[in-house]
Protein backbone atom coordinates (compact mmCIF):
# COMPACT_ATOMS: atom_id res chain seq x y z
CA UNK A 1 0.00 0.00 0.00
CA UNK A 2 3.01 2.29 0.15
CA UNK A 3 5.36 3.20 2.93
CA UNK A 4 3.70 3.72 6.23
CA UNK A 5 4.86 6.53 8.47
CA UNK A 6 5.70 10.16 7.98
CA UNK A 7 6.39 12.20 11.09
CA UNK A 8 4.21 15.24 11.49
CA UNK A 9 5.75 18.16 13.34
CA UNK A 10 4.77 21.06 15.52
CA UNK A 11 2.02 22.09 17.88
CA UNK A 12 -0.73 20.23 19.69
CA UNK A 13 -4.34 20.58 18.64
CA UNK A 14 -6.27 19.13 21.54
CA UNK A 15 -6.43 16.06 23.73
CA UNK A 16 -8.25 12.78 23.30
CA UNK A 17 -9.87 10.28 25.59
CA UNK A 18 -9.26 6.55 25.48
CA UNK A 19 -11.83 6.09 22.72
CA UNK A 20 -10.07 8.57 20.43
CA UNK A 21 -12.70 11.23 21.07
CA UNK A 22 -11.67 14.80 21.55
CA UNK A 23 -12.34 16.20 24.96
CA UNK A 24 -13.67 19.19 23.08
CA UNK A 25 -12.44 21.82 25.50
CA UNK A 26 -12.90 25.41 24.40
CA UNK A 27 -11.28 28.71 25.16
CA UNK A 28 -7.63 29.58 25.50
CA UNK A 29 -6.95 27.04 28.24
CA UNK A 30 -8.67 24.22 26.28
CA UNK A 31 -10.98 23.46 29.17
CA UNK A 32 -13.88 25.88 28.90
CA UNK A 33 -17.51 24.76 28.78
CA UNK A 34 -18.40 27.64 26.46
CA UNK A 35 -21.17 26.72 24.03
CA UNK A 36 -19.83 27.10 20.49
CA UNK A 37 -20.81 26.17 16.93
CA UNK A 38 -18.31 24.75 14.44
CA UNK A 39 -18.98 24.47 10.72
CA UNK A 40 -17.48 21.80 8.48
CA UNK A 41 -17.49 22.33 4.69
CA UNK A 42 -17.33 19.12 2.62
CA UNK A 43 -18.41 17.93 -0.84
CA UNK A 44 -19.84 14.81 -2.42
CA UNK A 45 -20.04 12.13 0.30
CA UNK A 46 -17.56 12.05 3.19
CA UNK A 47 -19.70 9.79 5.40
CA UNK A 48 -19.71 12.33 8.24
CA UNK A 49 -23.39 12.60 9.07
CA UNK A 50 -23.46 10.00 11.85
CA UNK A 51 -19.95 10.91 12.97
CA UNK A 52 -20.94 14.53 13.53
CA UNK A 53 -23.86 13.40 15.66
CA UNK A 54 -21.51 11.17 17.65
CA UNK A 55 -19.05 14.02 18.15
CA UNK A 56 -21.73 16.31 19.51
CA UNK A 57 -22.83 13.60 21.94
CA UNK A 58 -19.25 13.28 23.15
CA UNK A 59 -18.86 17.08 23.30
CA UNK A 60 -22.19 18.54 24.48
CA UNK A 61 -20.81 22.09 24.50
CA UNK A 62 -20.13 21.95 20.74
CA UNK A 63 -22.66 22.12 17.91
CA UNK A 64 -21.30 20.98 14.56
CA UNK A 65 -22.96 22.00 11.29
CA UNK A 66 -21.98 20.39 7.99
CA UNK A 67 -22.10 22.42 4.77
CA UNK A 68 -21.99 19.97 1.87
CA UNK A 69 -21.28 21.13 -1.69
CA UNK A 70 -22.60 18.96 -4.50
CA UNK A 71 -19.19 18.60 -6.19
CA UNK A 72 -15.51 19.17 -5.51
CA UNK A 73 -15.43 21.91 -8.15
CA UNK A 74 -18.25 23.75 -6.40
CA UNK A 75 -16.39 23.44 -3.10
CA UNK A 76 -13.20 24.77 -4.70
CA UNK A 77 -15.02 27.79 -6.13
CA UNK A 78 -16.67 28.50 -2.77
CA UNK A 79 -13.39 28.23 -0.91
CA UNK A 80 -11.46 30.46 -3.30
CA UNK A 81 -14.22 33.09 -3.25
CA UNK A 82 -14.24 33.21 0.53
CA UNK A 83 -10.47 33.23 0.79
CA UNK A 84 -10.38 36.23 -1.54
CA UNK A 85 -13.06 37.97 0.49
CA UNK A 86 -11.34 37.18 3.77
CA UNK A 87 -14.55 35.97 5.37
CA UNK A 88 -17.24 33.30 5.21
CA UNK A 89 -14.98 30.27 5.55
CA UNK A 90 -16.03 27.30 7.64
CA UNK A 91 -14.07 26.37 10.75
CA UNK A 92 -13.04 23.17 8.97
CA UNK A 93 -12.69 23.16 5.18
CA UNK A 94 -12.27 20.03 3.07
CA UNK A 95 -9.82 20.15 0.14
CA UNK A 96 -9.54 17.72 -2.77
CA UNK A 97 -6.08 16.51 -3.75
CA UNK A 98 -6.24 17.93 -7.30
CA UNK A 99 -6.34 21.49 -5.97
CA UNK A 100 -4.51 21.03 -2.69
CA UNK A 101 -1.19 22.15 -4.21
CA UNK A 102 -2.75 25.42 -5.36
CA UNK A 103 -3.59 26.27 -1.77
CA UNK A 104 -0.24 25.19 -0.38
CA UNK A 105 1.06 28.36 -2.04
CA UNK A 106 -1.16 30.33 0.35
CA UNK A 107 -0.49 28.27 3.46
CA UNK A 108 -0.67 31.36 5.68
CA UNK A 109 -4.46 31.05 5.31
CA UNK A 110 -4.41 27.72 7.18
CA UNK A 111 -3.42 26.67 10.66
CA UNK A 112 -0.50 24.31 11.17
CA UNK A 113 -2.07 20.99 12.18
CA UNK A 114 1.16 19.28 13.18
CA UNK A 115 0.88 17.31 16.40
CA UNK A 116 3.33 14.73 17.83
CA UNK A 117 0.35 12.76 19.20
CA UNK A 118 -0.63 11.75 15.67
CA UNK A 119 2.78 10.99 14.18
CA UNK A 120 2.58 8.11 11.70
CA UNK A 121 -1.21 8.15 11.47
CA UNK A 122 -1.29 8.43 7.66
CA UNK A 123 0.42 6.86 4.70
CA UNK A 124 3.57 8.90 4.15
CA UNK A 125 2.71 10.19 0.68
CA UNK A 126 -0.69 11.33 1.95
CA UNK A 127 0.89 13.58 4.56
CA UNK A 128 3.72 14.77 2.30
CA UNK A 129 1.19 16.20 -0.16
CA UNK A 130 -0.24 18.51 2.53
CA UNK A 131 3.10 19.61 3.99
CA UNK A 132 4.84 22.85 2.97
CA UNK A 133 8.54 23.10 2.22
CA UNK A 134 9.15 24.49 5.71
CA UNK A 135 7.29 21.62 7.41
CA UNK A 136 3.85 23.11 8.00
CA UNK A 137 1.04 20.56 7.81
CA UNK A 138 -2.13 22.24 6.50
CA UNK A 139 -4.39 19.21 6.11
CA UNK A 140 -5.35 15.98 7.83
CA UNK A 141 -5.85 13.20 5.30
CA UNK A 142 -9.35 11.77 5.06
CA UNK A 143 -9.47 9.13 2.33
CA UNK A 144 -7.63 7.77 -0.67
CA UNK A 145 -9.20 6.63 -3.91
CA UNK A 146 -8.00 3.17 -5.04
CA UNK A 147 -9.98 2.28 -8.14
CA UNK A 148 -11.91 -0.82 -9.12
CA UNK A 149 -14.58 -1.26 -11.81
CA UNK A 150 -18.21 -0.93 -10.76
CA UNK A 151 -20.66 -2.63 -13.11
CA UNK A 152 -24.29 -3.48 -13.66
CA UNK A 153 -24.50 -7.26 -13.43
CA UNK A 154 -28.05 -7.26 -14.80
CA UNK A 155 -26.96 -5.40 -17.95
CA UNK A 156 -24.00 -7.74 -18.33
CA UNK A 157 -26.33 -10.73 -18.18
CA UNK A 158 -28.65 -9.25 -20.82
CA UNK A 159 -25.65 -8.72 -23.11
CA UNK A 160 -24.36 -12.26 -22.62
CA UNK A 161 -21.35 -11.31 -20.48
CA UNK A 162 -20.41 -13.04 -17.22
CA UNK A 163 -21.88 -11.50 -14.09
CA UNK A 164 -19.95 -13.09 -11.22
CA UNK A 165 -17.47 -10.51 -9.91
CA UNK A 166 -14.51 -12.89 -10.10
CA UNK A 167 -15.36 -13.79 -13.69
CA UNK A 168 -15.78 -10.10 -14.52
CA UNK A 169 -12.37 -9.40 -13.01
CA UNK A 170 -10.87 -12.06 -15.26
CA UNK A 171 -12.74 -10.66 -18.28
CA UNK A 172 -11.43 -7.14 -17.69
CA UNK A 173 -7.90 -8.03 -16.63
CA UNK A 174 -5.38 -6.31 -18.87
CA UNK A 175 -4.90 -2.90 -20.38
CA UNK A 176 -7.29 -0.15 -21.40
CA UNK A 177 -7.58 -1.55 -24.90
CA UNK A 178 -8.95 -4.78 -23.46
CA UNK A 179 -11.47 -2.79 -21.41
CA UNK A 180 -12.60 -0.95 -24.55
CA UNK A 181 -12.68 -4.17 -26.59
CA UNK A 182 -14.96 -5.87 -24.08
CA UNK A 183 -17.05 -2.71 -24.23
CA UNK A 184 -17.49 -3.18 -27.96
CA UNK A 185 -18.78 -6.71 -27.35
CA UNK A 186 -21.19 -5.31 -24.76
CA UNK A 187 -22.67 -2.47 -26.84
CA UNK A 188 -23.14 -4.83 -29.78
CA UNK A 189 -25.73 -6.66 -27.66
CA UNK A 190 -27.12 -3.86 -25.49
CA UNK A 191 -28.96 -0.57 -25.73
CA UNK A 192 -26.81 0.79 -22.89
CA UNK A 193 -23.41 2.44 -23.19
CA UNK A 194 -20.27 0.82 -21.81
CA UNK A 195 -19.09 3.71 -19.62
CA UNK A 196 -20.52 7.00 -18.40
CA UNK A 197 -18.27 9.65 -19.94
CA UNK A 198 -15.04 10.35 -21.76
CA UNK A 199 -14.02 12.80 -19.05
CA UNK A 200 -14.28 10.27 -16.24
CA UNK A 201 -12.42 7.64 -18.24
CA UNK A 202 -9.65 10.09 -19.13
CA UNK A 203 -9.35 11.01 -15.45
CA UNK A 204 -8.87 7.37 -14.54
CA UNK A 205 -6.21 6.93 -17.24
CA UNK A 206 -4.27 10.12 -16.54
CA UNK A 207 -4.16 9.21 -12.84
CA UNK A 208 -1.84 6.36 -13.83
CA UNK A 209 0.72 8.81 -15.22
CA UNK A 210 3.26 10.10 -12.71
CA UNK A 211 4.07 13.33 -14.54
CA UNK A 212 1.30 14.21 -16.94
CA UNK A 213 1.45 18.00 -16.72
CA UNK A 214 4.32 18.87 -14.34
CA UNK A 215 7.68 17.44 -13.32
CA UNK A 216 8.30 16.55 -9.67
CA UNK A 217 9.92 19.94 -9.12
CA UNK A 218 6.73 21.63 -10.49
CA UNK A 219 8.37 22.48 -13.83
CA UNK A 220 5.48 22.69 -16.27
CA UNK A 221 5.32 20.09 -19.04
CA UNK A 222 1.95 21.21 -20.39
CA UNK A 223 -0.35 19.17 -22.59
CA UNK A 224 1.31 19.27 -26.00
CA UNK A 225 3.16 15.98 -25.72
CA UNK A 226 2.50 12.36 -26.61
CA UNK A 227 1.55 11.11 -23.13
CA UNK A 228 -1.45 13.42 -22.79
CA UNK A 229 -2.38 13.53 -26.47
CA UNK A 230 -2.35 9.74 -26.88
CA UNK A 231 -4.67 9.25 -23.90
CA UNK A 232 -6.94 12.03 -25.19
CA UNK A 233 -7.12 10.36 -28.62
CA UNK A 234 -7.68 6.87 -27.20
CA UNK A 235 -10.51 8.04 -24.94
CA UNK A 236 -12.34 9.89 -27.70
CA UNK A 237 -11.82 7.03 -30.15
CA UNK A 238 -13.48 4.72 -27.61
CA UNK A 239 -16.18 7.22 -26.69
CA UNK A 240 -17.22 8.45 -30.13
CA UNK A 241 -15.85 6.24 -32.89
CA UNK A 242 -16.42 2.98 -31.01
CA UNK A 243 -19.63 4.35 -29.42
CA UNK A 244 -18.83 3.25 -25.87
CA UNK A 245 -19.72 6.44 -23.98
CA UNK A 246 -23.10 7.51 -22.61
CA UNK A 247 -21.96 11.08 -23.40
CA UNK A 248 -22.71 12.34 -19.92
CA UNK A 249 -20.95 15.15 -18.09
CA UNK A 250 -19.93 13.66 -14.77
CA UNK A 251 -21.74 15.33 -11.84
CA UNK A 252 -24.38 16.84 -14.16
CA UNK A 253 -28.11 16.40 -13.55
CA UNK A 254 -28.27 14.08 -16.56
CA UNK A 255 -25.44 11.98 -15.14
CA UNK A 256 -27.18 11.75 -11.78
CA UNK A 257 -30.43 10.68 -13.44
CA UNK A 258 -28.70 8.12 -15.65
CA UNK A 259 -28.15 5.78 -12.70
CA UNK A 260 -31.90 5.21 -12.65
CA UNK A 261 -32.34 4.31 -16.32
CA UNK A 262 -29.43 1.94 -17.04
CA UNK A 263 -27.66 4.37 -19.36
CA UNK A 264 -24.27 2.70 -18.88
CA UNK A 265 -22.88 -0.57 -17.58
CA UNK A 266 -19.46 0.21 -16.08
CA UNK A 267 -17.46 3.04 -14.58
CA UNK A 268 -14.13 3.70 -12.95
CA UNK A 269 -14.90 3.36 -9.28
CA UNK A 270 -12.73 4.75 -6.48
CA UNK A 271 -14.00 3.92 -3.03
CA UNK A 272 -15.67 7.28 -2.49
CA UNK A 273 -17.78 6.68 -5.60
CA UNK A 274 -19.65 3.83 -3.90
CA UNK A 275 -21.76 6.17 -1.80
CA UNK A 276 -22.49 8.39 -4.80
CA UNK A 277 -23.63 5.44 -6.90
CA UNK A 278 -25.83 4.12 -4.12
CA UNK A 279 -27.39 7.54 -3.61
CA UNK A 280 -28.10 8.10 -7.29
CA UNK A 281 -29.16 4.50 -7.98
CA UNK A 282 -31.46 4.12 -4.97
CA UNK A 283 -33.93 1.32 -5.67
CA UNK A 284 -31.93 -0.03 -8.61
CA UNK A 285 -30.69 -3.60 -8.33
CA UNK A 286 -27.71 -5.05 -10.15
CA UNK A 287 -24.69 -2.94 -9.15
CA UNK A 288 -21.56 -4.87 -8.23
CA UNK A 289 -17.82 -4.19 -8.02
CA UNK A 290 -14.98 -6.21 -9.55
CA UNK A 291 -11.48 -6.47 -8.10
CA UNK A 292 -9.80 -5.28 -11.29
CA UNK A 293 -8.69 -2.09 -13.01
CA UNK A 294 -7.21 -1.52 -16.48
CA UNK A 295 -3.40 -1.31 -16.43
CA UNK A 296 -3.35 -2.73 -12.93
CA UNK A 297 -4.17 0.02 -10.47
CA UNK A 298 -4.92 3.68 -10.02
CA UNK A 299 -5.82 6.20 -7.36
CA UNK A 300 -8.46 8.84 -8.03
CA UNK A 301 -8.92 11.53 -5.48
CA UNK A 302 -8.65 11.63 -1.76
CA UNK A 303 -9.28 14.65 0.42
CA UNK A 304 -8.06 16.58 3.46
CA UNK A 305 -9.52 18.56 6.32
CA UNK A 306 -7.97 21.97 6.93
CA UNK A 307 -8.54 24.62 9.58
CA UNK A 308 -8.44 28.12 8.06
CA UNK A 309 -6.84 30.84 10.15
CA UNK A 310 -10.13 32.76 9.88
CA UNK A 311 -11.78 30.50 12.47
CA UNK A 312 -12.60 31.99 15.83
CA UNK A 313 -12.16 28.57 17.47
CA UNK A 314 -8.89 27.13 16.14
CA UNK A 315 -8.24 24.67 18.99
CA UNK A 316 -11.74 23.24 18.87
CA UNK A 317 -11.72 23.10 15.05
CA UNK A 318 -8.37 21.27 15.05
CA UNK A 319 -9.66 18.81 17.64
CA UNK A 320 -12.73 18.11 15.51
CA UNK A 321 -10.65 17.64 12.34
CA UNK A 322 -8.28 15.36 14.21
CA UNK A 323 -11.13 13.25 15.58
CA UNK A 324 -12.89 12.95 12.21
CA UNK A 325 -9.68 11.68 10.62
CA UNK A 326 -8.78 9.22 13.36
CA UNK A 327 -8.60 5.56 12.26
CA UNK A 328 -11.75 4.56 14.15
CA UNK A 329 -13.79 7.28 12.51
CA UNK A 330 -12.41 6.58 9.04
CA UNK A 331 -13.48 2.95 9.26
CA UNK A 332 -16.97 4.19 10.14
CA UNK A 333 -16.93 6.66 7.24
CA UNK A 334 -15.96 3.86 4.87
CA UNK A 335 -18.82 1.75 6.14
CA UNK A 336 -21.19 4.68 5.59
CA UNK A 337 -20.08 5.96 2.17
CA UNK A 338 -17.12 3.95 0.88
CA UNK A 339 -14.45 6.58 1.57
CA UNK A 340 -11.40 4.34 1.82
CA UNK A 341 -9.12 5.26 4.74
CA UNK A 342 -5.68 6.80 4.41
CA UNK A 343 -4.67 5.93 7.97
CA UNK A 344 -2.21 3.13 8.62
CA UNK A 345 -4.07 1.65 11.58
CA UNK A 346 -7.39 1.71 9.73
CA UNK A 347 -5.86 0.01 6.69
CA UNK A 348 -4.68 -2.84 8.91
CA UNK A 349 -8.07 -3.19 10.60
CA UNK A 350 -9.80 -6.57 10.43
CA UNK A 351 -13.05 -4.65 10.64
CA UNK A 352 -12.23 -2.78 7.44
CA UNK A 353 -11.03 -5.84 5.54
CA UNK A 354 -14.13 -7.84 6.47
CA UNK A 355 -16.66 -5.20 5.40
CA UNK A 356 -19.22 -5.97 2.73
CA UNK A 357 -21.66 -3.67 0.95
CA UNK A 358 -25.26 -4.77 0.72
CA UNK A 359 -26.07 -2.42 -2.18
CA UNK A 360 -23.23 -3.87 -4.27
CA UNK A 361 -24.50 -7.43 -3.99
CA UNK A 362 -22.73 -7.99 -0.65
CA UNK A 363 -19.37 -7.38 -2.32
CA UNK A 364 -16.38 -7.55 0.05
CA UNK A 365 -15.58 -3.91 -0.60
CA UNK A 366 -13.04 -3.62 2.20
CA UNK A 367 -10.84 -6.39 0.81
CA UNK A 368 -11.38 -5.39 -2.82
CA UNK A 369 -10.30 -1.80 -2.26
CA UNK A 370 -7.38 -2.90 -0.11
CA UNK A 371 -6.27 -5.08 -3.04
CA UNK A 372 -6.77 -2.15 -5.41
CA UNK A 373 -4.65 0.05 -3.15
CA UNK A 374 -1.89 -2.56 -3.25
CA UNK A 375 -2.06 -2.48 -7.06
CA UNK A 376 -1.28 1.26 -7.28
CA UNK A 377 2.25 1.69 -8.64
CA UNK A 378 2.18 5.33 -9.80
CA UNK A 379 1.48 8.38 -7.67
CA UNK A 380 0.78 11.31 -10.00
CA UNK A 381 2.52 14.55 -9.17
CA UNK A 382 -0.12 17.24 -8.78
CA UNK A 383 1.55 20.60 -8.38
CA UNK A 384 0.21 24.15 -8.15
CA UNK A 385 -0.79 24.26 -11.82
CA UNK A 386 -2.28 20.78 -12.09
CA UNK A 387 -5.92 21.76 -11.79
CA UNK A 388 -5.76 24.60 -14.33
CA UNK A 389 -3.84 22.54 -16.87
CA UNK A 390 -6.06 19.50 -16.46
CA UNK A 391 -9.15 21.63 -17.00
CA UNK A 392 -8.03 22.57 -20.52
CA UNK A 393 -8.11 18.90 -21.52
CA UNK A 394 -11.29 18.15 -19.58
CA UNK A 395 -13.07 20.96 -21.39
CA UNK A 396 -11.84 19.62 -24.73
CA UNK A 397 -13.24 16.18 -23.96
CA UNK A 398 -16.58 17.67 -22.94
CA UNK A 399 -16.90 19.57 -26.22
CA UNK A 400 -16.56 16.33 -28.16
CA UNK A 401 -18.24 13.77 -25.93
CA UNK A 402 -21.02 15.68 -24.16
CA UNK A 403 -21.72 18.91 -26.04
CA UNK A 404 -20.84 17.36 -29.41
CA UNK A 405 -19.90 20.77 -30.83
CA UNK A 406 -16.41 19.76 -31.99
CA UNK A 407 -14.53 16.82 -33.35
CA UNK A 408 -11.44 15.57 -31.54
CA UNK A 409 -8.98 17.52 -33.69
CA UNK A 410 -10.67 20.93 -33.50
CA UNK A 411 -11.31 20.57 -29.78
CA UNK A 412 -7.66 19.72 -29.19
CA UNK A 413 -6.62 22.93 -30.96
CA UNK A 414 -8.91 24.85 -28.61
CA UNK A 415 -7.30 23.06 -25.67
CA UNK A 416 -3.84 24.16 -26.84
CA UNK A 417 -5.10 27.74 -27.10
CA UNK A 418 -6.62 27.58 -23.63
CA UNK A 419 -3.40 26.16 -22.22
CA UNK A 420 -1.28 28.90 -23.86
CA UNK A 421 -3.59 31.51 -22.34
CA UNK A 422 -2.60 30.22 -18.89
CA UNK A 423 0.80 31.79 -19.51
CA UNK A 424 2.75 28.95 -17.96
CA UNK A 425 5.40 28.82 -20.66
Amino acid sequence: MAGLALIATGCSSGSADDDGASTGGGGEDGGSDEQITLTVATFNEFGYEDLITEYMELNPNITVEQKKAATADEARDNLNTRLAAGSGLSDVEALEVDWLAELLQYSDNFNDLSDPEIEGRWLDWKTEAATTADGKLIGYGTDVGPEAICYRADLFEEAGLPTDREEVATLLEGDWENYFSVGEDFVASSDSAWFDSAGATYQAMINQVENAYEEDDATVIGIDHATVKDIYDDVLDASVDRELSAHLGQWSDDWNAAFQNGAFATMACPGWMLGIIEGNAAGVEGWDIADVFPNGGGNWGGSYLTVPTHTEHPEEAMALAQWLTAPEQQVKAFEAKGTFPSQVEALESDELLSMTDEFFNEAPTGQILANRADAVTATPFKGPNYFAIHQTVADALTRVDVDQTDDAASSWEKALTAYNELGLG
